[in-house]
């Protein structure tokens, strides 16, 4: 026996040991719900002959049957809830047999040379990561044949009766080792679990890299199909799913008593199994890693390196690309096609990653999907839906985006939805413009807003693009308008906003009218402040409400899985101050937005990417320096004292 083979046969059975540990909790909490009705037959059976007779057995024999039958009753009920509880399905797009005939080829070619049972259906998940699910769950009742959740929040069949009928047959071969065979193995097997494969890994790999990381996947359907294994995974589920039910918010006073104590009981038998299972599954992993050595096996190594530099540009296009996008409303709609454009950007500026962009000559796995643009979409939707929140379905506050038309729609609406956040900041705060921050080329006009010299049109008050006016409205009594900033003249005459200008940013930030700190610090809480009061008033979808992928994961609300951790009122005030910068490139210099695919947002001036401005923003935020930003905008050629346009 080759050493694969020894491998795979001690770590199935060391999965098979520890899955009858974990059933063993199960049985004795069996036995100790049963164990007050077995001493009320026995006491009631000692009543009945003649043995247990007289006054004080009459009575124990009574109370001890009247608690019983409580016990019954209330274990009764706890196994309803746990065996009830549906545990929660990972959110995933289905693909059918239809719509990818060759992945499904690939996986039943790996399943056989495995000699395991295939899976009996194959999910796409927006992650970098590929799992095997079981979703034949009781709780689950009929839906659990109607194959995975899709991301419109409808199920596709995949497969058809006659492919589960060959898996269950499949798994009743599956063999754990000698010593294991007998009666157990001729029981029924269980339908195999659902193939879950990151999407990101369809779009990036070849298919031969495909397949060698899916082999040891593919595996684990051996010891899946084992019914104890099975049974004990079902069980732990189980649990699971009762503990999720009874934290879940929303419940009533009655429901959240009831729920808390299964939820306490359902503790209990966790923590007697929790070894036993945890276990169980490294044995499981063990035996598939060891099964999976025959196939493709100096393949996978170089497979993995894939793997990582996956995540890494996935990683990167979420946070830097697609984050911005989604908070604009737009959801970039072919996110894994964005993969291979951010990775073979990584090829190109990282020597360490030299020669990776030469395995693009080869065929992709996505080839093995009919429609790779259907599938990248819907995953693209279920990654919005997932990491930043939104409807289930476009509509006109959510709607889909092109990488062709991101820089216009997204990056140019960023930046100006920022700079009139911030200069709405600043009317609040009754900011004053510094002497001589608007130039020659125009003046301000009793609403505060900008004219051009020799203009006779006044320029629009705040509104789809116009300039923001006075902070303060007209017809009010004094005292009624925002507080000056400290560090003007008690009753002096409030001078009228400027247009949104870059150079009345810079001037409050490098301190001129007050100390620079405390002008940093009080527009930072400003914009906290308003993206606060903008998040609260954003609706927000539960996840039971959302329809199909999440509707098993209960009634949190999205996202379920946030990109990044709140920000800080520095953060923020950085980002709007590049913001402000960028438009007033564009405005005054000829510079255009881009989209950099590793950072996404950025500013091109004569095609080429700026990548310096981020440092002299700082120095002004941070510090109230100005002047290394001054020289960069005069470099370029950018007029700080011209109004830009908002939207």
């Amino acid at each position: 026996m080759s050493a694969s083979a020894i491998g795979d046969e001690l770590g199935a059975r060391g999965a098979r040991v520890r899955a009858l540990a974990v059933l063993r909790v199960r049985s004795r909490a069996l036995a100790v719900a049963l164990l007050p009705a077995a001493v009320a037959v026995v006491l009631l059976v000692g009543g009945a002959t003649g043995r247990l007779s007289g006054a004080g057995w009459g009575t124990a024999r009574w109370a001890v049957t009247g608690f019983a039958v409580v016990v019954l009753l209330v274990a009764g009920a706890v196994a309803a809830v746990i065996a009830r509880a549906r545990p929660a399905l990972s959110p995933t797009v289905g693909v059918t047999e239809q719509a990818a005939p060759d992945l499904y080829r690939l996986v039943h070619d790996l399943a056989e040379r495995l000699e395991v049972p295939a899976p009996s259906a194959i999910a796409l998940t927006p992650d970098c990561d590929s799992w095997l699910e079981d979703r034949t769950h009781p709780a689950y009742g009929p839906e659990r044949d109607r194959g995975p959740d899709t991301g419109t929040g409808t199920r596709t069949g995949v497969g058809g009766e006659s492919r589960r009928q060959r898996a269950r047959g499949a798994g009743g071969g599956f063999r754990l080792g000698r010593g294991l065979r007998g009666r157990e193995e001729e029981r029924p097997a269980p339908a195999a679990p659902v193939l879950v494969i990151g999407s990101p890994f369809l779009w990036w790999m070849r298919v031969a890299e495909l397949r060698a990381v899916l082999a040891p996947v593919v595996a684990g359907t051996g010891p899946s199909a084992h019914p104890d294994i099975a049974a004990a995974r079902r069980f732990v589920r189980g649990l699971d799913a009762a503990v999720a039910a009874a934290a879940r918010p929303g419940n009533g006073p009655v429901r959240r008593l009831a729920l808390g104590f299964v939820g306490r009981v359902a503790r209990v038998l966790l923590r007697g199994c929790g070894e036993h299972a945890s276990l169980m599954e490294r044995g499981v992993a063990a035996a598939a890693s060891e099964r999976a050595l025959a196939v493709d096996y100096g393949l996978r190594i170089l497979a993995q390196e894939q793997v990582g530099l996956a995540y890494a540009g996935w990683d990167r296009l979420l946070t830097r690309v697609a984050l911005p996008a989604w908070r604009m409303g737009r959801w970039p709609s072919r996110l894994d096609a964005g993969v291979v454009s951010a990775l073979t950007e990584l090829s190109r500026r990282d020597r360490l990653a030299e020669g990776f962009a030469s395995r693009l000559g080869e065929r992709p796995a996505c080839d093995l999907l009919e429609e790779p643009g259907v599938v990248d979409e819907a995953a693209s939707l279920l990654a919005a839906r997932l990491f930043h929140g939104g409807p289930a379905d476009t509509g006109p506050d959510w709607s889909p985006v092109d990488w062709q038309q991101y820089p216009e729609e997204v990056v140019d609406r960023k930046w100006r939805t920022e700079a009139a956040r911030l200069h709405r900041v600043l009317d609040g705060m009754a900011v004053r413009p510094a002497p001589g921050s608007v130039g020659s080329s125009g003046s301000v006009d009793s609403s505060g807003s900008v004219v051009p010299s020799g203009s006779s049109v006044p320029s629009r008050s705040v509104g789809s693009s116009g300039f923001p006016g006075s902070s303060v409205p007209s017809g009010a009594a004094p005292g009624d308008g925002p507080r000056p900033r400290p560090g003007f003249a008690p009753g002096a005459e409030p001078t009228p906003a400027p247009g949104p200008t870059l150079a009345r940013v810079m001037d409050h930030l490098s301190g001129q009218g007050g100390p620079a700190v405390e002008a940093g610090d009080a527009l930072a809480a400003g914009i906290s402040a308003e993206l606060a009061r903008e998040e609260a008033a954003a609706p927000r979808i539960p996840a039971e409400a959302a329809g199909g992928a999440l509707v098993h994961w209960g009634a949190d609300p999205l996202p379920l899985f946030p990109l990044q951790p709140p920000r800080t009122g520095r953060e923020l005030l950085a980002d709007h101050v590049t913001a402000m910068v960028c438009c007033s490139a564009v405005d005054t210099a000829g510079a255009a937005p881009g989209l950099d695919w590793l950072d996404g947002p950025t500013l091109l001036v004569d095609g080429e990417r700026r990548a310096d401005l981020g440092a002299r923003v700082l120095s002004l935020v941070e510090g109230g320096d100005a002047e290394p930003l001054r020289a960069w905008l005069t470099a370029l050629g950018v007029r700080a004292e011209k109004p830009v346009r908002l939207v």
